[in-house]
């Protein structure tokens, strides 16, 4: 075959090959692409959520390593249920990684599709010009006047475009390469995307059965638990807002630490001038600060404490934007105190920590805790709701509000 049919062959070929990628480009070949996602975007959001996730996979460790370490069995149960929460948030922000490089992706392919379609235009038809000059009879050209210059004129062309011809397939081939590296990527992605959401469920199943086992454990206490969930539920109804509640109930937790600091009955004895005077400096103090304090969810920080919310009050905490059903957890150790629907913020839980610290967090849409529960730092209380979650964090500290992100220290 002569070097300048073969040479067109290859540019036919090559034609067809681009034209089936910028097909394949333009299907996606994944339902989950959304080719008009910004790539920088998805490139961050790629970045955050790696970070979530080695942030709670380092928790998860400690929470597991600490389990391990612990005698009791209640409380080996409830920080082994910690780390199930940790491991759930981290598998969590592993599908949010996924779900980013398959935007990125497809993002990638959306620009590879839109420069295929710019050089294919006019090598297409300098490749159809090319073949219909090549097709031309050499004998019937020789009959023509004119016709021995017009071959030597047309042969020096030809040898003139093909070396540009050829340079600009090698680019096209390049850009096909990179089409079909980059469709193995999303494969990879979906199928990494696929195993991770198995892992959640496997996941979610393993914190099931670890919370069924905590409530089995708990049966004897239900009585005390019942009475004081009434109690909570008529301070809700007694108070006239969400931050009359928090204050209210931090109130009765103080009260309950002051009657447990109490020294115990003291027996009579049998002289009374053996009797001895029990000062208050023999009361137990009560324990300043908090040993660790981590935000309940993960996701992106909507409302900072103390800024103004479109159409509310000023916030008195922080407002997470974090994915669909994520796993929420207790910021620190502490006893549950409310636990329950209340006044347009879903479900709420608030709990009670050491030293006057109370914790609420609102906007969840399922709760896992029940006023009286005892909660390690990481313990699971609930999952935020389905579509754009908002989930709302309150620190206080004798009642007055203080910015979570100054006490934000790793478990």
């Amino acid at each position: 075959m002569k070097p300048v049919h073969r040479n067109l062959l290859i540019l036919a070929a090559l034609g067809g090959g681009a034209f089936a990628t910028q097909a394949l480009t333009q299907q996606g070949g994944f339902a989950v692409l959304d080719p008009a996602v910004d790539a920088r975007q998805a490139q961050a959001d790629m970045l955050a959520a790696r970070r979530e996730g080695a942030a709670a996979g380092r928790r998860a460790l400690k929470l597991e390593a600490r389990a391990r370490e612990v005698t009791q069995q209640a409380e080996s149960t409830a920080r082994e249920a910690a780390a199930l929460a940790a491991r759930i948030q981290e598998t969590d922000a592993q599908i949010a990684v996924q779900r980013a490089q398959i935007r990125l992706i497809a993002s990638q392919r959306e620009g590879l599709r839109a420069q295929l379609a710019v050089k294919q235009g006019p090598l297409a038809r300098l490749t159809g010009s090319l073949q219909r000059l090549s097709r031309r009879p050499p004998l019937l050209a020789l009959l023509r006047p004119g016709s021995v210059r017009d071959a030597v004129y047309m042969r020096a062309l030809l040898d003139t475009m093909l070396p540009e011809v050829e340079a600009r397939t090698r680019s096209l081939r390049a850009d096909i390469e990179r089409g079909r590296a980059l469709e193995q990527q999303a494969k990879a992605a979906a199928a990494g995307l696929s195993q991770a959401q198995a892992q959640m469920r496997e996941r979610r199943g393993q914190l099931a059965a670890v919370e069924s086992r905590q409530r089995l454990a708990g049966r004897a206490a239900s009585g005390i638990a019942a009475r004081e969930s009434e109690r909570a539920l008529a301070l809700a109804e007694k108070a006239r807002d969400l931050s009359d509640l928090v204050v209210q109930v931090g109130r009765q937790g103080e009260l309950r630490a002051q009657l447990a600091a109490l020294p115990g009955p003291i027996m009579r004895p049998a002289r009374p001038e053996d009797a001895q005077v029990i000062g208050t400096g023999q009361f137990t103090p009560l324990p300043e600060g908090l040993s660790s304090y981590m935000l309940p969810v993960t996701g992106r920080l909507v409302t900072g404490f103390g800024e103004d919310a479109p159409g509310q009050a000023r916030s008195n905490g922080l407002v997470m934007a974090p994915r669909a059903h994520a796993q929420a957890v207790s910021p620190a150790a502490g006893r549950v105190a409310f636990a329950g629907p209340y006044r347009g913020f879903q479900s709420i839980v608030i709990v009670e920590h050491e030293g006057g610290w109370t914790s609420l967090v609102t906007g969840l849409a399922r709760l896992d805790v029940a006023v009286g529960d005892q909660l390690v730092a990481g313990s699971p209380i609930g999952t935020a709701g389905p579509g754009a979650p908002r989930v709302m964090v309150e620190l206080r500290r004798n009642g007055a509000p203080v910015n979570p992100l100054q006490y934000i220290r790793a478990l």
